[in-house]
């Protein structure tokens, strides 16, 4: 089992990071890293979620299980923004649709295992949930809101979804102060928040910058892989 995770591993490094210090900007120049290499690299992590969800020990299976349904739903979520599903606007909402939900996966997921493995103290839980969701509030409203010339949709659909990321790491931070292991999945879900509050303010506030894309995946893929990776690693 150990070989799999290690080789989903470095499959997913080489894509990621072979890919950004390979590639060549395009035209926008907003990518060194190429799309189908993007693609790749969170299939990788697909693959290693559902190795780890198959094989692991009884006292992982439920929290594997949920972070595979999630991961799984993370790739789709790309596959929207990268445009491989529809185009225009309704790419963006169907990525934060997908994305939504993977976090909702990865949240039940989070819960089980907090109630199975006696992780459970409501102060480091609660705690750990509110500190998050006021830097998740904070964040959409500077970054998306207050700035914004004129509100759509998508600015207010963005809101309950920084609010379910936020969500994620705060319980993960939960589990982390009982645990320090989780520490690694709190820090995962922090680089996904971290790296839509990027791709926000290039959505909405029309933020560019050479390699802003690779910024937004240097950040998001390492997030999405310490999800992944911390139940095996810490088992």
């Amino acid at each position: 089992m150990d070989i799999i995770m290690i080789l989903f591993g470095i499959a997913w490094a080489g894509a990621l990071f072979g890919g950004f210090a390979l590639g060549n900007y395009r035209e926008n120049r907003t990518h060194r890293v190429p799309r189908p290499l993007r693609m790749f690299s969170s299939l990788m992590l697909v693959g290693a979620a559902w190795a780890w969800a198959i094989n692991a020990p009884e006292a992982w299976a439920t929290l594997a299980l949920w972070v595979a349904a999630g991961m799984t739903f993370g790739l789709i979520g790309d596959l929207f923004m990268a445009r491989l599903i529809i185009a225009g606007e309704h790419r963006v909402l169907g990525g934060i649709g997908a994305f939504g939900i993977g976090h909702v996966f990865y949240i039940v997921g989070i819960l089980a295992h907090a109630n199975q493995a006696a992780l459970d103290d409501t102060g480091a839980l609660l705690g750990g949930w509110l500190v998050w969701l006021i830097v998740g509030a904070g964040a959409w409203f500077l970054t998306v809101w207050r700035t914004a010339p004129t509100r759509t949709t998508l600015h207010i659909a963005s809101l309950p979804y920084a609010l379910l990321l936020a969500s994620t790491a705060g319980l993960a931070t939960g589990l982390a102060l009982q645990s320090g292991g989780f520490a690694l999945m709190a820090l995962g879900a922090a680089l996904f928040l971290l790296s839509d509050l990027i791709l926000a303010l290039e959505l909405f506030n029309d933020l560019e910058f050479t390699g802003i894309g690779d910024v937004i995946w240097l950040t998001y893929g390492p997030g999405q892989m310490l999800i992944v990776y911390t139940g095996w690693l810490i088992a």
